[in-house]
């Protein structure tokens, strides 16, 4: 059986493992994201001695070049993330290791890991989303992570605002796109702080997020008509949230797309993963299999 390693590479921490699937995972480490040349350099020495391996595949947060023929394939583009703007993730395992290295953004990474063992299994389209720190999406299409001029950035749809609502959202880039309104830090701009400290607010934090998310929901079954959604995060732990991101999102398509999975409302069309937090591991697994036999 072919091994391989793989990388989850968060904003705020890496996870490294050596195996074949989630279940057989033979070492796993995780440690802070720092700088690029620290982080990638506890992550090349993680691989030493535990081959030989296959491959490695890197499910990496982005903005990504992810276009083969680019000088900089393989490299973080303009992120926010402090000190990484530029930063290339595939040459210096590349040069480490002198095996296929395979990689893509973090979600897509998740939504590969959770088509192939997870609540994405047996779809051939379908969509992961993340919701945490920022809001993330993978969109997989025939069994292949969608790229075209870029990659999908569905944390920065936009998204209707609740009536009277004056706060301006977070993201640097929109103000009150979908993330701005809807992650972590937007979250707990709004009240003052985190979400899992508000208490009595909690409801209306809730509602608050729902609503954009739900609308967001609805943009992709209506452009991109996927079988199912999958979404996670950190944020999506909030009692109540998931319920009520279905009913919004069932409220803003209107009754007008007609499907079985959506007639007898939502519960099993949008979902959580079925990995947990193993997604992103599990589709740097798929990854690294996929550059593996593409090099073959």
């Amino acid at each position: 059986m072919a091994l391989y390693g793989s990388i989850e590479g968060g904003g705020t921490k890496f996870v490294c493992a050596v195996g074949s699937t989630p279940t057989d995972l033979r070492a796993e480490v995780q440690f802070p994201t720092t700088n690029p040349e620290e982080t990638l350099g506890r992550a090349t020495a993680f691989f030493e001695g535990r081959g030989p391996l296959d491959a490695i595949g890197v499910a990496m947060f982005g903005p990504l070049d992810l276009d083969r023929q680019s000088p900089t394939y393989g490299h973080i583009t303009a992120t926010p993330k402090a000190g990484w703007s530029e930063a290339d993730i595939v040459g210096p395992l590349f040069d480490a290791y002198r095996i296929p290295i395979g990689i893509d953004t973090d979600v897509n990474g998740a939504a590969l890991g959770e088509g192939r063992w997870g609540a994405g299994e047996g779809l051939s389209t379908f969509v992961y989303i993340t919701v945490g720190t920022g809001i993330g999406g993978g969109v997989v299409v025939n069994g292949s992570p969608l790229h075209g001029l870029v990659h999908p950035e569905i944390g920065h749809i936009r998204v209707p605002r609740i009536p009277g609502d004056t706060f301006p959202g977070t993201c640097p880039f929109h103000g009150d796109c979908l993330e701005g309104l809807a992650s972590g830090p937007a979250i707990a701009a709004r009240w003052g702080r985190p979400a899992k400290e508000l208490g009595a607010e909690t409801a209306q934090a809730v509602e608050m997020a729902a609503q954009p998310l739900g609308f967001a929901m609805a943009n992709l079954v209506l452009a991109l008509s996927p079988e199912r959604i999958i979404i996670g995060g950190g944020v999506m732990q909030l009692p109540g949230l998931l319920e009520a991101t279905r009913r919004q999102m069932l409220g803003a398509l209107g009754d007008y797309v007609g499907s079985a999975a959506l007639d007898r409302g939502a519960c099993a069309y949008v979902v959580g993963p079925k990995l947990g937090g193993a997604s992103g591991i599990a589709g740097g697994l798929v990854l690294a299999e996929r550059a593996a036999y593409l090099l073959q």
